[in-house]
C-alpha cells in the first residue's frame, strides 16, 4: 500500500499588522506556474525520447532524464494545490524509500511481466514506488534492471508517459482554477484562502518546508551519525545527482524567498542573499556529488558545515522574513517523510 504524506504544515498569523505584503498572485504567476510549465516541458520531452529510445545506456535517455528530473527538483517545494491531488508528488517522487519499496515493487513488475505497462489508465493503479523519477533512476543506472529486455524498455516508456501525464495535470490545474485562488478577486470568505495573509502562508509555508526537507533529508540521511554514517542514502547516488539536488533546491528556494521579500527592507533582502551565498559557497566546496566522504572525518565536516550554512538561511528566513510578512511557522509540511 502506498505510503501516504504526513499532516501538513500549520502555520499561523502573528501578532499585529505584516509590514511587507507581496502580491500572492504575482508570485504564483513569476515563481510558480513558469516552474510547472518547464517541468511539463521536459517531461515531454523525456516520453518523445523513450518512445523510439528505451535503451538504459542511451545518453538521449539518460539526458532526457535528468533534464525533467532538474525541472521536478525546481519545484519539489512546492507541496500545495497540484501536486497534492491524487499523490501527484509522491508519484512522481517517491524518496525517502525507507523500506526499499521501489527496486521490489519493480522486480516484481518485471518478474511477472505485469501488463498494468500497457495504457497510461493501467498504469496510474501500479504503486508509487514504482513510479516517477526514482523509478526511471533504477531502470537507468542499477545492473538490477538495466537488462530486463523487451518489458524492461515497456516499463520505462510507461514510467516516462506516467511522469509526462502527471506534470502536464499539474499544469493544467495551476493555469486554472488553483491560480485563482491567489488573486484578489477569489481570496475572501468564499475562496479557497480567506486573506491574502492566508495565501502568502502557503507559499511561505513552501519555502521553509523545502529548505527543512534539504537539511534534514537530503543532507541528514547521508550523514547519519558519526559512529554510523549512511553515504547510500544519500538521494539519487546512482546517477549522481545528490549534490545537484541541493544546489537546484536552494536556487529554487532563494528565488521564493527574494519574491516573497520583493517589498521588504534592503536589510532583510541582503541578509537572505547573503545567507545564500554562504550556502552556495559550500556547495562548490563539497567533494563528491554523492557526499561519500561523511564517512572521514574531514569529508563529514565538510557536508555538516553544508548543513548548518542551510540552517543559517532558515534562521534568516523565520526570524527576519517571517515577521515582515506577520506569518511564524508551526509544523513543518514534510516532516515525517
Amino acid at each position: 500500500m502506498p505510503l501516504r504524506p504526513a499532516l501538513s504544515a500549520l502555520f499561523c498569523l502573528c501578532a499585529g499588522a505584516a509590514l511587507a505584503n507581496p502580491a500572492p498572485s504575482e508570485i504564483v504567476a513569476t515563481e510558480v506556474i513558469p516552474g510547472f510549465e518547464r517541468l511539463a516541458e521536459k517531461a515531454d520531452a523525456l516520453e518523445t525520447v523513450a518512445r523510439t529510445d528505451c535503451a538504459p545506456d542511451s545518453t538521449a535517455l539518460r539526458d532526457a532524464w535528468s533534464d525533467a528530473f532538474d525541472a521536478w527538483i525546481l519545484v519539489s517545494h512546492l507541496r500545495l494545490g497540484p501536486t497534492e491531488t491524487g499523490d501527484r508528488a509522491f508519484a512522481l517522487a517517491f524518496w525517502p524509500d525507507t523500506r526499499g519499496f521501489t527496486p521490489k515493487t519493480l522486480a516484481t513488475l518485471i518478474a511477472d511481466e505485469d501488463p498494468a505497462v500497457e495504457t497510461a489508465e493501467t498504469f496510474t493503479h501500479v504503486s508509487i514506488a514504482a513510479r516517477g523519477f526514482y523509478a526511471m533512476e533504477f531502470l537507468l543506472f542499477d545492473p538490477q534492471f538495466t537488462d530486463a529486455g523487451d518489458y524492461g524498455c515497456a516499463l520505462i516508456q510507461a514510467v516516462t508517459r506516467d511522469i509526462s501525464d502527471i506534470s502536464d495535470a499539474i499544469l493544467e490545474d495551476w493555469r486554472t482554477d488553483f491560480s485563482d485562488a491567489f488573486t484578489e478577486a477569489e481570496i475572501g470568505p468564499d475562496g479557497r484562502y480567506r486573506t491574502n495573509d492566508e495565501a502568502l502562508q502557503a507559499l511561505y509555508t513552501t519555502l521553509t518546508s523545502g529548505l527543512q526537507f534539504t537539511s534534514d533529508t537530503r543532507l541528514g540521511r547521508p550523514l547519519g551519525t558519526f559512529e554510523r554514517p549512511r553515504p547510500t542514502r544519500a538521494e539519487a547516488y546512482r546517477s549522481e545527482r545528490s549534490l545537484r539536488h541541493v544546489r537546484l533546491s536552494l536556487e529554487a528556494t532563494e528565488d521564493l524567498a527574494l519574491a516573497l521579500a520583493q517589498d521588504a527592507p534592503e536589510k532583510v533582502r541582503t541578509e537572505i542573499a547573503d545567507a545564500y551565498d554562504a550556502a552556495f559557497a559550500e556547495v562548490e566546496a563539497q567533494e563528491s556529488p554523492v557526499f561519500a566522504g561523511v564517512d572521514t572525518p574531514m569529508g563529514r565536516f565538510k557536508v555538516e558545515v553544508l548543513q548548518q550554512k542551510i540552517d543559517t538561511i532558515r534562521f534568516v528566513i523565520s526570524s527576519e522574513l517571517g515577521p515582515e510578512l506577520g506569518l511564524a511557522a508551526g509544523f513543518n509540511s514534510q516532516d515525517g517523510d
